[in-house]
């Protein structure tokens, strides 16, 4: 089916390409979105599939689906290779481009994410949640891993940053984050493929992230050839965002060494 995709693409250069996490929506790109426009680079941040002002697709959304629509995007956009990043599920996004189209990509960014298949819990547990969050809507969730978001210390110092995280959470559309957490229950390893990633990569973290801790960025590091580890200290799940400053200088400098 053909669906409307919201996006921002702003500056000029070479392509950067950002895919937020759930459940987000492009908005988290903001202080990269901004900076990296302002620093040579076209950045382009679409809400993914049932995100935003993307259209909603209730059932079963695979990550191969929302890899595909972005390949469609920025084959309507004129783009032929990017530099291509993602937070968390956007992350896992990011490993299924890898997977589908190598070619186009010049770099990966994979911040607070995991290559690994879901696990038979983890499985039943995004199926639940997804039931969960077609009865209750996602306030409630919101309101339960706000603090696992953002470092409890960051809610308190940050309240903008807090309220803007948990603004993207209670207005995603339930149909939409339903759909891609029984997406991700079914996603694939990508430990086998990573081994033959042949451009730079940089893995960033929180030193915080309870979702995503330190040792898995450090696994992932491990994984691809030659890839850089950028542990972000005083944040949690979403280091763009509770440090843009320290985020925006390890991906600057990553950025720096493709030229």
């Amino acid at each position: 089916m053909t669906i409307e995709i919201g996006y921002d693409d702003k500056g000029s250069g070479p392509a950067l390409v950002l895919a937020h996490g759930h459940p987000f929506d492009r908005s988290m790109w903001r202080p990269q979105l901004d900076h990296f426009s302002a620093h040579g680079w076209r950045v382009i941040a679409p809400d993914l599939r049932g995100y935003g002002e993307t259209t909603v697709v209730p059932g079963k959304t695979p990550l191969e689906t929302f890899a595909r629509d972005l390949a469609g995007l920025l084959h309507r956009l004129d783009v032929g290779e990017f530099v291509l990043g993602g937070l968390s599920m956007g992350g896992q996004i990011v490993m299924e481009c890898h997977r589908l189209f190598p070619e186009r990509i010049r770099a990966l960014v994979l911040a607070d994410t995991s290559p690994r298949a879901e696990t038979a819990e983890g499985k039943r547990n995004r199926t639940d949640m997804a039931e969960r969050l077609l009865r209750e809507g996602l306030r409630p969730y919101a309101d339960e891993v706000l603090t696992k978001m953002v470092a409890p210390a960051n809610v308190a110092a940050m309240p903008d940053v807090a309220e803007h995280v948990h603004r993207m959470m209670r207005s995603t559309a339930p149909e939409g984050a339903a759909a891609a957490l029984r997406g991700r229950a079914e996603r694939p390893d990508y430990v086998p493929t990573l081994t033959a990633v042949r451009v730079p990569a940089l893995v960033v973290v929180g030193d915080q992230d309870e979702y995503t801790p330190v040792a898995e960025a450090e696994f992932l590091r491990s994984l691809i050839p030659g890839a850089e580890l950028a542990v972000i200290e005083g944040a949690a799940h979403m280091p763009n965002l509770e440090r843009p400053a320290e985020f925006n200088s390890a991906l600057a400098n990553f950025l720096a060494k493709l030229a």
